[in-house]
């Protein structure tokens, strides 16, 4: 009973000894790397021990030292404060540890040799990163905080990408020998994004308003785009290249196809809609009738209570909407290679068919940094709306 009284006397952050436990079975059960003599072979697994030597074992080993003595720093904005570097330092120097032990793994290996990042690697970075951004919470840092955060923690990551430091990983390598396309893929894949975006926000808001003023409408649109959600993304890609196919036929010159980005284009338009109208309808709803009723009494005219009172009250709700909605076109829109249009996509497709992981971890880690940097981005904007109108989320307008 003793021990058990001292050892919540010294406790003080649950969800950061969990994630140092988490690091600490990982750094002795799980391999930080994998060595392969090429991309074919899975090759052989070294554990962290392995590569902890040197002045590059040093840093990670205080690193760690540091993530394991985060559950036991009082809940002081300065212990929180340490808590968030231990664990944003822990994450970059288990980077650092990769590049180091790649490079030295390369040293008399033939140039088709892989060093990949193990299961190991992605427990720990993971508790890293957990504690860190429970850490910004707990601090009552906002989303431009927990964003500044998350982007220094990137930052000391693009240094050791931009010195050269991670070159032999085998990621790296998948990167350098498709340098050329890798530009145009991110290019392309933003745009499928923006091409979707437009019509969604054109015909689903205008549903949206419709949908709060006649219940007729929301009655019969609703249903519709529920359906549309629950198909299969692949299956509504193939389900579009047959009616585009002939229509393209039919129209010689127009550029109408079956293939290529505009089905992906229309699908995402289609998958698009639903947070869209929704939340657009929903935002309006939850304005409160009195508000409405003073506008209408200091003499404002229907147009200008709808601009000057209904809009700004849903934007933060409309916002949420907008937010779900680009992250899960960021995300679809990589399905989409598989009726050529292109983008991060078809690199993560090009990997799967020839059996490399780092290859689909090219395209992949674009896509979760793209709906990351959305959702951050939108997270910011629904609190400067929210702040903008006197609310707190989870409250009520006055």
């Amino acid at each position: 009973m003793a021990s058990r009284v001292s050892l919540h006397r010294f406790l003080h952050n649950r969800v950061a000894l969990l994630m140092a436990l988490a690091a600490a079975i990982a750094a002795m059960a799980l391999p930080l790397l994998g060595f392969a003599p090429n991309r074919l072979l899975s090759g052989r697994p070294v554990p962290l021990w392995a590569a902890v030597q040197g002045f590059d074992g040093a840093i990670a080993l205080l690193a760690g030292l540091a993530l394991l003595a985060t559950p036991f720093l009082r809940p002081t904005r300065p212990g929180l404060g340490l808590t968030v570097a231990a664990g944003g330092l822990f994450t970059a120097g288990l980077v650092w540890l990769a590049g180091a032990q790649a490079a030295a793994l390369a040293q008399g290996a033939s140039a088709a040799a892989r060093t990949s990042f193990a299961s190991g690697f992605w427990v720990m970075a993971a508790a890293g990163l957990l504690t860190a951004i429970d850490a910004a919470r707990r601090l009552g840092l906002g989303a431009v905080g927990r964003m500044a955060v998350g982007g220094a923690i990137a930052a000391l990551v693009a240094l050791q990408l931009a010195s050269g430091h991670l070159d032999a990983l085998s990621i790296l390598k998948e990167y350098a020998n498709r340098r050329d396309i890798f530009a145009d893929a991110v290019l392309r894949h933003a745009m499928l994004v923006v091409a979707a975006l437009i019509p969604t926000l054109l015909i689903g808001i205008p549903l949206g308003i419709a949908a709060h003023r006649v219940q007729a409408v929301g009655r019969a649109v609703f249903p519709v785009l529920n359906v549309v959600q629950t198909v299969p993304s692949i299956a509504l890609f193939g389900l579009l290249m047959a009616p585009l196919a002939a229509l393209g036929a039919m129209l010689p010159g127009s550029g109408i196809s079956g293939v290529g980005p505009l089905p992906a284009v229309i699908a995402l338009t289609l998958y698009s809609l639903l947070p869209i109208v929704r939340n657009t309808a929903v935002g309006l709803d939850g304005v409160p009738a009195p508000v409405r009723e003073a506008a209408r009494g200091m003499g404002l005219t229907p147009r200008q209570i709808f601009l000057r009172v209904d809009l700004p009250l849903a934007l933060p709700v409309f916002l949420s909407g907008l937010r779900i909605t680009v992250v899960q076109a960021v995300g679809l829109a990589a399905v989409a290679a598989l009726i050529g249009a292109g983008g991060l996509g078809a690199i993560m497709f090009q990997g799967l068919f020839a059996n490399a992981l780092d290859l689909v971890l090219l395209g992949a880690v674009p896509v979760i940094l793209l709906a990351v940097a959305a959702d951050a981005l939108l997270s910011i904007g629904i609190a400067a709306a929210t702040h903008s109108i006197g609310l707190l989320p989870g409250k009520s307008a006055p």
